[in-house]
């Protein structure tokens, strides 16, 4: 697990480099998808930080066995979440980066201030505009920020988005930069406070984390370069 691990973070490294940018503003968060309990713990001892799991069921049942003590352990939601869902979300994750309505940013509100938490999240944005993907349509991301200015349970940290299924690279810079696009607009135009707030733009797995960073992803979300199985 150390030499992955460490193989992505030299490659993450070099294209900072290219750039001009620094290796410490990327995230590496580990997709725990298709890995064990075992699997995750190890990366854990190896100095991974991050970890993100695509369903709220899988991480009630992975995440109590893991071994996190005194350990800094930052746990992202980067699946599709339903809105009956949102309460185990806000209580299981530090991230929820797959904020796509109006209806589930209320009830993730809701279910925050039930536990005296303000919850962090992501808007994912819905760039790539395929049929299997989610997100809010870039013409409502406006509508849905302005709403997300006024919760006082959530922080909206960033946005995030995933790449089309395709080998193109110029499809996927395009996507990205898209998103970083939408990024600095909301960031220009929202409210000072609230823009603040926006940090992250999570885009980039295994395929394609290296155009990601090229176009500025503060996250990169992997899953096959790190475990064995991964498909992410």
């Amino acid at each position: 697990m150390q030499p992955r691990i460490d193989a992505v973070h030299s490659r993450i490294a070099a294209v900072c480099a290219r750039v001009g940018r620094s290796p410490d503003a990327v995230t590496l968060i580990g997709v725990t998808k298709y890995s064990s309990a075992d699997e995750v713990n190890d990366a854990l001892a190896a100095g991974l930080k991050d970890i993100a799991e695509n369903r709220v069921q899988a991480a009630e049942e992975k995440f109590p066995l893991l071994a996190s003590e005194g350990r800094t352990v930052i746990k992202h939601l980067i699946g599709h979440l339903q809105t009956n869902k949102a309460r185990d979300a806000v209580r299981l994750f530090d991230v929820i980066q797959s904020v796509d309505s109006l209806k589930l940013a209320a009830e993730i509100d809701k279910r925050a201030a039930v536990i005296g938490k303000v919850q962090d999240i992501l808007v994912q944005v819905d760039i790539a505009r395929e049929e299997q993907k989610f997100g809010v349509a870039e013409e409502d991301l406006d509508a849905l920020a302005g709403y997300l200015e006024g919760c006082s349970h959530i922080r909206t940290r960033g946005l995030m988005a995933m790449a089309p299924l395709t080998g193109d690279a110029d499809v996927i810079r395009a996507v990205f930069r898209r998103l970083r696009g939408q990024f600095d607009r909301l960031r220009q135009e929202r409210s000072p406070a609230f823009a603040r707030g926006l940090e992250h733009i999570s885009m980039g797995m295994s395929g394609d984390y290296e155009i990601a960073i090229e176009e500025g992803a503060t996250m990169v979300r992997i899953g096959s370069a790190l475990f064995k199985g991964a498909s992410s």
